[in-house]
This record gives structure tokens, C-alpha cells and sequence, in this order.
């Protein structure tokens, strides 16, 4: 099997080839012959192919910037994983039916391969050094993936359901999270969703982390293609008995009876809100800051400020919008979208990335505007859902 993997900086690239060896004794654990982590510190391609049927399952870390090679054989970071568990050499080398010298010979070979002790062996029950607290949990993680690449290769074999990894910006996750997975349980094998600020998610994707996201910024990356989703317009939201704003002027009077209370400026929807004030020109002093749109609903209902927000924000703090009024100010002319961003060309994930666009479609047109309403009857009018471009 020969395949093909571009490197970025900072990229840790997983080139795993499977050849089924029965004469291996580690073959019934692992079903494949030699797996390669390869750590690249500058953009490169690498193409690699396990010719020898002999090759005993192992791990090549090559670091190119040191141009060192060391091999950590499967079977023994299998030993040694066990003996981290147990705590207990003895009852490692009984339950993989080895003697216990084999144990304390297999994890020596390992600290001399990684150059660093592994084992705290003047404490009873054994502990972990520092080094060895880092080969557990990714030796850990890897045994793992390495027991299930039979099963999920098998599957794709049989044309069974994807697996998915989809990161979801905090809004949306809050406001149309549940609608989507539901969906997606259906026409999935597994499913992961993670939710954050929208640069977290876009590095994720960038380093192969994530298979789709769908955020609030235009991600300017190689080989991403990004569908915008919806637009929906800044507006201002405050305290029933505060001064009523209708136009841009207005909000000098508000200004001075509460403060602003601001989205986090290091998050994408901070900087937004910030330009949108920017251009017409208000500038009010910094107060308070929060992270999450359901805390900034939370504290105007609760009459602190005042804040410039979205209808999809003000839905995930669908709590307190009842007791905040909305101001839709022409002026506050800047709106925020949502993107979905796919691989172009990445299989069965560009279908389903359609699929996925097509489902959210349908949440944002049935579940969200009648939402939207229930809070107050403007806010409809205030979104925009794109179509498939």
C-alpha cells in the first residue's frame, strides 16, 4: 500500500500501513506490520511503503530537524503501557503470560531507545518519571488507534456509514447543536463534535483534527472551501427601562445612564461588534468583558449594561431574553456569518459536507426563525440563510 501525505509546520503526519502477518507474534493484537509518525518542521511530502512482510509492528518518531531516527517496537510499548497500569511488574508479565524479565528487559530497551527513565523503580508500587508519564498517554492513545484501524478500514471496505470529527462555534452548538447531531447519528458510524471559538476550530481543521466546522469566519486555507450558511445583523440589546435607541445618536444618552458590557475583543465576535461601533463612531469606555453570549444576555436582563449583540447570540441566552429589549439601529450596519468549511475534493466528505448544508438549512429555516420570533417578531427580518453556491 503506498500513500501520500503533505506536511506543514508544526503537522505530525500518520502514514499507517496494514499487512496482515501471521507468523508475527504481535499480529493478532495489531493486524498490521509497521506504523510511521513522522514529525516534519517544514512543508514536505512524504510517500512511504512497507515492502518486508518481516517488519515486527513498530513506531519510527524521526524528528528531520535533528536528523534522528529511533524505533519503539509495538509490543513493547504494549509491555509497558500494562506495567504503567498495574503499577506492578509481576502481575504485568501474568497477564501477558511473559516472564517478569522479559518485562524488565523490554522497558530497559525502551529507556535506552527514548534515551530517558520511564519507570520510578525505588518506590513501591512503581510510578511514572515525567518521561514516562508522556510515552503512557500517547503510547496509550496510539494502542488504541492501532487495535481499531482493522475494524475501520473493513468498514470503509463494506461502504459502511462515515466517521465524522465536525467543530461547531459556541453559538451555534448552543442554538442548533442538537438538531444537528440528531441528523447526523443518522448517516454516521461515529461522531465527534467539538464546539470553541471560531481560530481554535480553523487550526483544528488545518491540522487534520477536524473533517468539517462550521464557524463564524471565512477560513483563508489551502485546499478549504468555505459556504457561507447565514448573515445576520448587529443590534443592541439593553435593560427594558433604559433609554430607547432608534438611531445611532441615541446611544450617547444610553452611554451615559449604564455601561457597555463587551463581548471577549480577543474572540472573532468581539472584534465585530467593536468595528460596528467603530463606525459610528461610539467609543465607549471598558468596563466588563465576558466570554460567552449566554452571560452577555444574562447581565443586561439583569440590568448591568448595555451590548451590542446578534439574534443567534441572543438565542443562546434564550433564558434571559425575555427581560433585555431589542434596538435594531439601521446605522449598526455590520453583519456576522456563518460559514461551513469542507476539504475540496475530500471523498465522501464533500458529499456529506453538502448533506450537512442542506440539513442546517433546514434547522436555521424551521427551528430558528420560529424561535427567533418567539423573543420578538424583528429579529427574522435581521437573518439572512444562504444557499448552496
Amino acid at each position: 500500500m503506498r500513500r501520500t501525505t503533505a506536511s506543514t509546520p508544526h503537522t505530525v503526519g500518520v502514514e499507517a500501513f496494514l499487512r496482515a502477518n501471521s507468523s508475527s507474534p504481535a499480529a493478532p493484537f495489531f493486524g498490521f506490520a509497521h506504523l510511521i509518525i513522522r514529525v516534519a518542521n517544514s512543508t514536505s511530502q512524504t510517500i512511504s511503503t512497507a515492502s518486508n512482510p518481516a517488519y515486527t509492528p513498530c513506531i519510527e518518531i524521526r524528528d528531520n530537524t535533528m536528523q534522528d531516527s529511533r524505533l519503539i517496537d509495538m509490543q513493547a510499548l504494549r509491555i509497558f503501557v500494562a506495567t504503567a497500569q498495574d503499577c506492578n511488574m509481576s502481575r504485568t508479565a501474568k497477564k501477558l503470560g511473559i516472564s517478569q524479565s522479559a518485562v524488565s528487559q523490554t522497558i530497559r530497551m525502551l529507556e535506552d531507545s527514548v534515551g530517558a527513565p520511564l519507570l520510578n523503580r525505588t518506590v513501591r508500587p512503581l510510578t511514572l518519571t515525567p518521561a514516562g508519564i508522556a510515552l503512557f498517554n500517547r503510547g496509550r492513545a496510539l494502542l488504541d488507534d492501532a487495535c481499531n484501524i482493522r475494524s475501520a478500514v473493513l468498514d470503509a471496505s463494506r461502504e459502511a456509514k462515515p466517521s465524522l470529527r465536525i467543530g461547531l462555534v459556541d453559538s451555534f452548538a448552543a442554538t442548533c447543536g442538537t438538531h444537528l447531531v440528531q441528523q447526523l447519528l443518522q448517516v454516521t458510524n461515529q461522531l465527534a463534535v467539538r464546539t470553541g471559538l471560531t481560530p481554535n476550530l480553523g487550526e483544528a481543521l488545518a491540522r487534520r483534527e477536524l473533517d468539517l466546522v462550521i464557524s463564524s469566519r471565512q477560513l483563508d486555507l489551502e485546499e478549504i472551501q468555505s459556504q457561507p450558511l447565514m448573515s445576520e445583523r448587529f443590534m443592541l440589546i439593553a435593560p427594558p427601562s433604559a433609554p430607547k435607541c432608534r438611531v445611532a445618536a441615541d446611544i450617547a444618552t444610553l452611554e451615559k445612564a449604564l455601561p457597555i458590557i463587551r463581548f471577549n475583543r480577543q474572540s472573532h465576535l468581539g472584534e465585530q461588534a467593536e468595528r460596528a461601533l467603530r463606525r459610528i463612531d461610539v467609543n465607549p469606555s471598558h468596563r466588563l468583558e465576558v466570554d460567552t453570549a449566554d452571560t452577555l444576555t444574562a447581565m443586561v436582563a439583569g440590568g448591568l449594561g448595555w451590548a451590542v449583540t446578534t439574534p443567534l447570540c441572543l438565542l443562546q441566552g434564550a433564558r434571559s431574553a425575555a427581560a433585555v429589549r431589542v434596538d435594531v439601529i439601521e446605522d449598526l450596519n455590520e453583519e456576522r456569518t456563518l460559514y461551513l468549511h469542507t476539504r475540496q475534493g475530500q471523498g465522501e466528505y464533500g458529499v456529506l459536507g453538502k448533506e450537512i448544508f442542506g440539513l442546517v438549512q433546514a434547522i436555521l429555516d424551521s427551528q430558528v426563525t420560529g424561535e427567533l420570533r418567539e423573543i420578538d417578531p424583528a429579529l427574522p427580518a435581521m437573518t439572512t440563510i444562504h444557499s448552496w453556491r
